[in-house]
């Protein structure tokens, strides 16, 4: 009996820690568009001439016991839920990793191709095209062969986390001005800027991936702003290209950086206070240099995570709609033909931001914006989370602040998009990003609130086994 209870025991003692092995592997696929493809970013067309770097779909599969999940970061401006919903599918197929637990991002990038939906903005700046839709349909694809390819290559492998800080490089881009309203990029030493009308996040989350014979195998980076150095016809990764370069100089060249935007709806990369033109590749590049600088200052103090179970769940939330009226509509179709066609008087910029956010609203028949918020978590110590646009900076430093987990890393863009996400207090002070929002007033506190609620609900589960 003693011989059966000690042999039974030790078998349990066997599961738990076959249970609790993490497994990681990590693997990048070239998702460049052909030449002529329609490239996002503005609100007004222009398409691909050249390449000066190429674009990836990164993967990062992490395995605990019986648990899989898949993080992905593509290089281009936005996610969309058909794409997402694509790419999973294809995943499932490809590893058996439940589609539930994969995370896809966009880093956000203005020198990427459109993705090609039904909003009318994208239709109008060329997602309508033939090499559009076709890069589109093709993506899916190249997305699961990243996770296919990162699955393969799991290894017994270490988690270490740090958290740096940089804050030279990031820029609340609202401004309260001397009439009393709030600007938006109001222009480099423009005397009429009284102060930023918002903070920043200077946190850069850091998470290592490395297997148990000290190979290195992924670096997981995330900071919060807009990648829109560059612009013109080149296609570029922006900042990434130049962080995931340095890196595996430190590392070497078999390592995968993946980067992700945190919460940067109102944040970008201009010091208003600083004479010097910030644009092009050069400034990419300083960017991505300062970055990569603070991920490996704090390289010394990453500390492995010792408890690796790994734990996903996601909610969907239904977001309201901003209010249109009925004659809101022909107003909005005059204003895009004025503005697709070229006739003059042109419409103002934000006359075509408005007239694209109420044709779009107007589509969804008084439907709400259906999106999704997931988290995954490693342990008690990391929990990734994905909301669903360009979320305003406060939004995300409030799940920080509430969330029990000691790394908190939110990707934004992710699991699909429907734009900005401004904060309650960002509707009254009015100006680009909320005249362009497609959800109403209070809809990002709710993403915060579901967020928050999910974190609690992972991390005490890992408490409690």
């Amino acid at each position: 009996m003693t011989r059966l209870l000690l042999a039974a025991l030790m078998l349990g003692i066997t599961g738990l820690a076959s249970a609790e092995e993490l497994r990681v592997g990590a693997a990048q696929e070239v998702i460049t568009p052909p030449p002529g493809t329609p490239m996002a970013g503005y609100y007004f067309e222009r398409a691909a001439e050249d390449v000066h770097d190429d674009l990836y779909a990164k993967a990062i599969v992490v395995e605990s016991g019986d648990m899989r999940a898949a993080l992905v970061a593509l290089d281009v401006i936005t996610t969309t839920r058909d794409l997402v919903a694509d790419a999973r599918q294809a995943i499932e197929e490809a590893t058996g990793i439940p589609g539930a637990h994969v995370m896809i991002s966009a880093t956000h990038a203005h020198t990427g191709p459109v993705i090609a939906d039904q909003s009318r903005r994208s239709q109008s700046l060329g997602g309508g095209s033939d090499l559009s839709r076709s890069y589109r349909e093709s993506l899916p694809a190249k997305i699961a062969e990243a996770v296919r390819r990162a699955d393969k290559a799991k290894v017994p492998a270490t988690a270490r986390a740090a958290r740096g800080s940089e804050s030279s490089i990031a820029f609340n881009r609202r401004f309260h001005m001397i009439d009393g309203t709030v600007g938006w990029n109001p222009g480099k030493r423009n005397p009429r800027i009284v102060k930023p009308a918002g903070v920043i996040d200077p946190g850069v989350p850091i998470v290592y991936f490395e297997s148990l014979d000290g190979d290195p195998l992924a670096v997981y980076v995330n900071y919060a702003v807009h990648l829109d150095n560059v612009g013109g016809p080149a296609i570029s990764a922006d900042l990434p290209y130049t962080l995931s370069k340095l890196i595996a100089e430190f590392k070497g060249p078999d390592v995968v950086t993946v980067f992700t935007a945190g919460c940067c709806g109102d944040i970008n990369h201009i010091d208003v206070f600083w004479a010097e033109p910030q644009k092009g590749f050069e400034n990419a590049a300083r960017m991505g240099i300062i970055l990569a600088a603070e991920v490996l200052r704090n390289w010394p103090k990453l500390e492995t995570v010792d408890e690796v179970t790994l734990r996903v769940d996601r909610e969907m939330v239904a977001l309201p709609l901003p209010e249109i009226s009925p004659e809101d509509v022909p107003a909005a179709e005059a204003v895009v033909e004025r503005h697709r066609s070229g006739s003059t008087p042109q419409p103002s910029f934000l006359e075509t931001v408005n007239a694209y956010k109420v044709l779009d609203v107007a589509a969804r028949d008084g439907k709400p914006n259906s999106v999704e918020v997931q988290v995954i978590a490693l342990g008690d110590v990391i929990a990734w989370v994905s909301l669903p646009g360009e979320i305003f900076v406060e939004l995300g430093l409030e799940i920080k602040q509430d969330s029990p987990f000691q790394h908190t890393i939110i990707a934004e863009l992710a699991n699909g998009s429907i734009g900005y996400i401004p904060s309650r207090r960002a509707y009254n002070q009015g100006n680009y990003e909320v005249v362009s929002a497609r959800c109403a007033e209070g809809s990002g506190e709710m993403l915060v609130d579901t967020a928050v609620q999910l974190l609690k609900t992972l991390h005490g589960k890992a408490i409690k086994e």
